[in-house]
This record gives structure tokens, sequence and C-alpha cells, in this order.
């Protein structure tokens, strides 16, 4: 079998893929091709028919997978060791993982065990050229791992030049998804569970389970109205959610409005919340603190209203309307609801 090729661990919940996996799918796809190595992805569970389908138009040369009853819920133990093992087994140049309950547990114990390191939260991958400033050593094509550092007041280009594999985690959101081709068509190879995992692995055992799904569908939503530490309270939040009912919105919020307890931290739009790009975002008394920019710069259009007009969110913003929220939010409503008859 040939080596150093670059994985994608995908997530598999219901019979679908996660999102988070496809984006990571699309950038692997980008990222092997510079390399010139195959795109690879691994799915460890149960009742994984078809899986292929699913991921195949992403652009995989080669998908894993690892059926046992057992592996299905997810627990640390069992899909770590077949990672673990496997790796020993193909060593893959790079590893992708989403920054998601489970990408959080499994890439630390993964990368820990075979000493590779791990860069969690990216923003950006890329493939690029290292020189080691001690000893002027050079590398080539290294996956840089790109990710805001020092409470993102500078953004870190992060390498792994010697340990393989090079690993790193993504949050859902931040990478694009799209099909690389339709008709693609890789190679499916089938692992005996038995030969990754050991009985001790399976010393947890899921006896009940229940996931909430999350009520507030911001990532999808084509409007988001967000709301900043300048909204002044949870009082004028309410302000922001009728004007989001008027456009058929959403309401997003910056962290500091979140900590400040002004609305739930679902709603948390930024580095440590949710990356959107929607058709129009709507930034009400947001400074636009890098954070926050790496969470919504990708909006088609950014409407920032700023009682500021030095407002670090102004520079990136389409249109800027300098004044308080609490006068240009009710016009906004009255104007749009006025025109829409």
């Amino acid at each position: 079998m040939d080596q150093n090729n670059l994985i994608v661990y995908l997530e598999f919940e219901d019979g679908r893929v996660a999102d988070v996996s496809l984006e990571l799918l699309t950038k692997g796809r980008v990222l092997a091709s510079r390399l010139g190595v195959k795109l690879e992805a691994i799915v460890i569970g149960d009742n994984l028919t078809d899986v292929e389908k699913q991921v195949f138009p992403y652009g995989v040369d080669r998908l894993y997978k690892v059926s046992d009853k057992r592996l299905y819920p997810y627990t640390s133990n069992p899909h770590s060791a077949v990672l673990i093992n496997l790796f020993r087994e193909i060593k893959p140049q790079a590893c992708l993982m989403g920054a998601t309950c489970i990408g959080r547990d499994l890439g630390p114990r993964v990368s820990s065990c075979l000493h590779s390191g791990l860069t969690a939260d990216c923003t950006a991958l890329e493939i690029g050229d290292h020189t080691d400033p001690k000893t002027g050593k050079e590398y080539k094509d290294l996956l840089l791992q790109i990710r805001p550092a020092f409470g993102g007041n500078i953004v870190a280009t992060i390498v792994n030049p010697e340990c393989r594999p090079q690993m790193a985690t993504v949050r859902e959101g931040v990478m694009k998804k799209e099909i690389f081709d339709p008709e693609y068509k890789g190679e499916i190879i089938n692992l005996d569970a038995n030969k990754y995992v050991s009985d001790e692995d399976f010393v947890v055992e899921i006896l009940d389970r229940h996931i909430e799904k999350s009520k507030i569908n911001i990532k999808n939503s084509p409007i988001i109205v967000a709301g900043g530490y300048g909204v002044g309270s949870k009082e004028n939040f309410q302000l922001l959610h009728e004007l989001a009912d008027t456009l058929g919105a959403e309401v997003g919020a910056s962290r500091a409005a979140v900590d400040a307890g002004f609305t739930e931290h679902a709603r948390q739009i930024g580095q440590t919340g949710v990356t959107v790009r929607p058709k129009l975002y709507i930034a009400c008394g947001i400074s636009g603190q890098i954070q926050h920019i790496a969470g919504m710069q990708d909006s088609s259009i950014i409407i920032s209203i700023n009682n500021d007009p030095a407002a670090p969110i102004n520079t990136i913003a389409d249109y800027v309307i300098t004044g308080n929220l609490e006068e240009v939010v009710p016009k906004l409503i009255k104007y749009y609801k006025k025109n829409s008859k």
C-alpha cells in the first residue's frame, strides 16, 4: 500500500457524513493535488453502506471503512485505537479532523500517542516551504497550519517539520464545501476492526444516549443581524430580534455580547463561535475584533451600525451607518415593512 497520503477522519451520524468532514475533504483535495498524493478518508462505525456515495464526489481516492456495531456511537478508546494502529501501518503525511466534540477528543489522543503534534482550530491550511532559523535546514511542502494566537492579536503559522502525521483540526464552516466531480470514483478498503481494536478498548459502554439538536440554525441563514457589546442590554437585543423577524433573518452575536449575558452562546459568531457566510450581515454595535471578523468576513454584503465611526469593523463593511442603534434599527424595521408591501 503506498504511503504518505493525506487522510481525513469522517464524522458519521444518522447515516450522514458531517458537513465539517465534507468541508475538510474539499480542502484536502486541493492540498493532496498540490502535494501530488492521494486523498484518503476513514469512516469508523456501524451501517456504513454507501458512505462512499457521499464522499467520492469530493475527490476521495481511497476510503477506509471500519465497520463494527461496537464502534457506534463514538467512544474515545476504540476510535483512537483504530487511527493509531492504522496510521502506524499506512504512515499518512497529514491528517485533518473537525474541531468538534469528537475531533477535540480524538485528535489529541492520536497525536500524543504517535508523538506527532496537533494544531487546533486552524482558520487556513496551505502547503509551503519552511527554513529552520536555528539550523538553516530547509523543509519542502509542509502543511502550514494557520490560526490566530495570543488572543487573536497575531495570526500564527505553525509547522511540524519532522514528525508525522502533521495533524490539524478545523471548525465547521471555516472551509468551503464544494463537490470536486460528481462522477469521481475511488477505491474502498474494508478493514477488520478486530485487527485494530482490542476488547479492552470497549471498557466504556454507552447505555443510553440523548442529543439535543440546536434550534438555532445560524450557520445556514442567508441574512444575519448580529449584535455586539455596544448593543448595551438584553432589552436592546430584542430590537435585533424584531429586525431579524422583519427580514426573515437569524440573530447572531459577538463573544462580548454573549459574555455580557445579552444572548445565548449558540448565537456566537467568530473564532470561538460559528463561522458564517450569509448574503447579508448587519453588524450592530460590534467593534470588530479579529476573532469576530474571522467568523464573518466572507459575508457577501456587510452593513455596520455603530456610533463609533472609527470602529475596526467599518474597514471591512460595505455600508456604514453611524448612529445609535436604538434610533437606526426601528427606522430600518419601519422602512422595510413599508417597502415590502
